[in-house]
């Protein structure tokens, strides 16, 4: 699989997402782990809403399903580490 062409699939399926997170203070990116997983990482801002951060087992479910329209799968995700 040539990840180069399936990127911008997976930045359009999260992009929605990374907004709410930046409303929040929070800071969305994610890299390829292999040709059919990514990673998504979570880091806090100064401005960040610790209130407004849900669980990992949540915020798994959420990248799982938006990812279900992209080429890849989550292999994990990383959130702040005074997070959850």
């Amino acid at each position: 699989m040539n990840q180069a062409i399936h990127e911008p699939a997976v930045d359009t399926a999260l992009q929605q997402f990374r907004d709410m997170m930046a409303a929040d203070g929070y800071l969305l990116s994610w890299y390829t782990v292999d040709d059919t997983s990514v990673t998504v990482k979570i880091d806090a801002t100064a401005d960040a809403c610790a209130d407004c951060l849900v669980p990992k087992p949540v915020m798994e479910a959420i990248m799982n399903q938006a990812l279900a329209k992209t080429p890849y799968r989550l292999n994990d995700v990383i959130l702040p580490a005074s997070e959850h």
